[in-house]
């Protein structure tokens, strides 16, 4: 669905991508991830047809950003962090006149925006002001638009910055139910967000590639280190249960916040040790519900940590 093949782009003297090459196909979602400025945005820019490349190409559903910029731009969704909205319009008045815009077939316009507006939750506030929605209903809205004309590629920035918890938990389980038969790319400072609803991730730090692997490669890197769980039951005897299990050096205890009675653990354990089988078995037997394990994030902070040292560095410098 989508390949970069040694793109580049200059301002002038400044060289904000370099030579990066990344691919995805139908069903990835990609978690796009770098420090500000590191050039994610120029990249999304370029593959989006808002400005072309210096050098290099890519190829987004089968054509190339330059030479089919219209082709292109039917075949992808985009939302940009802010939602652009027009707020004296109502949701299906904004979704009709984007529909327009993006030149789809006029024949198909309700059958499509009554699509999006199911697909995206929106169906009993559709002759409402945009401007008189919540922000994750505006949020929703710019999924919405997103998804008009039924597009193979999606791309994503920053689309839970600003909502509350519940809403951030509806959005992470529509993008998961937009890849289906799609290829999302999901660009966001949210690490734990990218190893919830993530298969792939590529990490790009001073405009080149830092990293590009697909999570049960990094899981499976090291399945230990740190482990995220989720379980539930009561608090009680919990953090002891699992400090107490061989190889586990530490546990860090929050409420869960997307259901009763539920609690997130961030469990370290010593790397040359894989405690997952014997926690699992020890909270099974002591009556509590196993909800998720999960290794990856934990590792994905790591590389995400040592692949932007140096900007760090330069940047506190």
């Amino acid at each position: 669905m989508i390949e970069v093949r040694r793109l580049s782009k200059s301002y002038g003297p400044i060289e904000a991508v370099r030579e990066i090459s990344f691919s995805a196909t139908a069903g990835d979602i990609l978690g796009f991830l770098g420090l500000n400025g590191a050039g994610k945005t120029t990249t999304m820019r370029i593959l989006t047809g808002y400005m072309p490349p210096t050098r290099g190409e890519a190829v987004v559903a089968g054509h190339d950003v330059v030479r089919e910029s219209q082709e292109v731009r039917r075949r992808i969704g985009y939302l940009p962090e802010r939602v652009p909205l027009y707020y004296d319009m109502t949701v299906r008045g904004f979704l009709n006149f984007m529909h327009e815009l993006k030149q789809y077939p006029r024949a198909k316009r309700k059958a499509d925006v009554d699509r999006a507006l199911e697909l995206c939750g929106l169906t009993h506030v559709q002759g409402r002001l945009t401007g008189n929605l919540s922000r994750g209903y505006q949020q929703r809205t710019g999924l919405a638009q997103a998804v008009l004309g039924d597009p193979k590629v999606i791309v994503l920035d920053e689309p839970t910055v600003g909502l509350d918890p519940a809403q951030v938990v509806e959005i992470r389980k529509m993008i998961r139910g937009l890849a289906q038969d799609r290829t999302v790319i999901l660009s966001t400072h949210i690490l734990p967000e990218v190893s919830m609803i993530c298969n792939k991730v590529v990490i790009i730090n001073q405009g080149r590639i830092a990293l590009e692997a697909r999570m049960d490669e990094l899981e499976a890197a090291n399945p230990a280190a740190r482990l995220t769980l989720t379980v539930q039951g009561p608090r009680n005897g919990l953090e002891r249960i699992i400090n107490d299990t061989p190889g586990v050096h530490g546990v860090e205890l929050e409420l869960a916040a997307s259901r009763e009675n539920c609690w997130t653990l961030h469990v370290d354990t010593r790397k040359d040790t894989d405690a997952r089988g014997d926690i699992a078995q020890r909270l099974v037997n002591g009556g509590w519900k196993l909800l998720e394990l999960r290794g990856a994030g934990a590792m994905l902070e790591e590389r995400f940590l040592a692949a932007t040292d140096n900007s760090r560095k330069e940047g506190a410098a």
